[in-house]
């Protein structure tokens, strides 16, 4: 009964409509035929004939011309009130009313027909376009089944839709419903696959009444299931794409850590031990000069390893996000002074000039972190300038930042270079030249960026500069006053 009443019922009506048409007609000429012509009488028909196919469609005007035909035969052409016909001219007159009823409903009816399909495929171009730009820049599979179940449900008028993506590659099902609630018992449901060349991805569901959609419309669902396929399987090759170039930086580090690291440890410790081996020995008199040269390359190399693992432990900190920076209110010049005279032993060899303003402000940070920059900036001077040379550490205020430089009078960086040489592991000269690990630069990079500023690196006149900033004004609380400052 419900399919009667949704599809017989309005085709009914049509043609229904269609037959009236041609009953009204022939009420208005049988009042006019006293001052009409036959031939006149013979075209007026054909306006309810051309009506009824636009309004209607093909087979209400096919009806109406075939009624207009019975009409025009029984009313207008003697005799009258018979479907004889005596003339040859009015059965010429009437076959020829005929076919050209029947040819302009066809006409008509294939001209309605391409106008309706030509609207229908641009609403359907207009929804898919819809759908595609909204797709194509989403990033996960969740907005991918929001975004098409939304679509559906506003394209299909439907009463209920629900999008499900199952599992893979450990990820879990996902089920997406609009509108929320549980969908009407009374309605059929209709399953489309989301099909991709990896397989079945999951399944459009829609609740909707018997033989509601039409033969364009499921084209068009087939059309939205694909798109949203298509859509899923990019999101899971990009998601390969980024697990196999992780698993390759992953290895790359790993090569490079252990190419760098392992002559890093080897060189301090083959010192110490040689020291350590000659104290042993007694081939040193412990009187000697050379006994304190020994004991002084024994501190040195441990410094240096524990400068090392210091990096290490640091980078390591910085890349999982577990650098937790202890801000307390500190003077930038008195940092670097403290560096200073912790780095004189490996100074020796170069100038140092110190440039702070007393009237610079207290800048929050972590001390031990800042120095940590100090260190790590001052070392890479060291080793690339030339010995004798000068070494410069300055700091001045720039509205809401302290801007801090460190210049050295090593080789110009190459331009390419001066963005890359903070990455992990980055050398511009051979390893064989120059000691270390590769990772101070990328240590200052982030603990620097961990305190909200910035840094980089230039080449001037003569020298190659390392520019970092901090923010003067602390966001957020206060540091702790420390307590023997509240106690003095």
């Amino acid at each position: 009964m419900k399919f009667f009443k949704d599809q017989i019922t309005p085709l009914l009506i049509r043609h229904l409509a269609a037959i009236l048409s041609i009953v009204f007609t022939t009420l208005i000429l049988k009042l006019l035929a006293p001052f009409l012509e036959i031939q006149i009488i013979a075209l007026i028909f054909l306006l309810p004939v051309i009506f009824s196919t636009v309004l209607f469609g093909f087979t209400p005007g096919i009806l109406a011309g075939f009624c207009a035909v019975v009409a025009f035969n029984y009313f207008f052409i003697s005799p009258y009130f018979t479907f004889l016909v005596h003339k040859t001219q009015d059965l010429i007159t009437l076959i020829i009313f005929l076919v050209v009823a029947v040819v302009m409903s066809q006409l008509i009816g294939q001209a309605r027909e391409g106008l309706r399909l030509a609207r229908s495929h641009e609403w359907e171009a207009t929804r898919m376009y819809e759908l595609i730009s909204e797709l194509a820049g989403l990033q996960d599979t969740s907005s991918i089944a929001q975004a098409l179940a939304n679509h559906t449900l506003e394209t299909f008028k439907l009463q209920h839709v629900e999008v499900f993506i199952g599992n893979r590659n450990g990820d879990q099902s996902l089920t997406v419903s609009l509108p929320e609630g549980p969908p009407a018992e009374d309605q059929v449901v209709t399953c489309v696959p989301l099909m991709t060349a990896r397989g079945r991805e999951g399944e459009l569901r829609l609740w909707h009444q018997p033989a509601q959609l039409s033969s364009e419309e499921k084209r068009l669902l087939e059309a939205y299931t694909g798109q949203g396929a298509l859509s899923l399987e990019r999101i899971r090759l990009s998601q390969g794409e980024n697990k196999a170039r992780i698993l390759e930086e992953s290895d790359h580090l790993k090569s490079s850590l252990l190419n760098s690291v392992s002559h890093e440890l080897r060189s301090p410790l083959a010192a110490i031990k040689a020291s350590v081996s000659s104290l042993r020995s007694g081939a040193v008199d412990w009187e000697t000069s050379a006994r304190q040269e020994l004991l002084a390359t024994v501190e040195e190399e441990t410094d240096h390893l524990n400068l090392l693992v210091g990096n290490l432990l640091d980078m390591s900190r910085i890349e999982s996000g577990a650098l937790k920076l202890q801000k307390r209110w500190n003077s930038i010049g008195e940092i670097a002074m403290g560096v200073a005279t912790k780095m004189r032993k490996h100074l020796q060899g170069h100038r140092l000039e110190i440039d702070f303003p007393e009237n610079l402000p207290l800048v929050a940070t972590d001390y031990v972190m800042i120095e940590q920059v100090f260190t790590n900036l001052i070392s890479n001077g060291v080793k690339y300038a030339p010995a004798g040379t000068l070494i410069t550490l300055s700091g001045r205020v720039e509205g809401e930042f302290l801007y801090t430089r460190v210049a050295n009078q090593g080789p110009p960086v190459p331009e390419d270079h001066l963005e890359r040489i903070f990455d992990k592991f980055y050398r511009i000269t051979e390893s064989d030249r120059v000691t270390g690990t590769g990772l101070g630069l990328s240590i200052c990079k982030g603990i620097i960026e961990a305190h909200g500023g910035k840094i980089w690196a230039e080449n001037q006149p003569n020298c190659v500069v390392f520019n970092f900033s901090l923010p003067v004004a602390f966001d957020g609380a206060l540091p702790e006053i420390p307590k023997e400052a509240v106690d003095g």
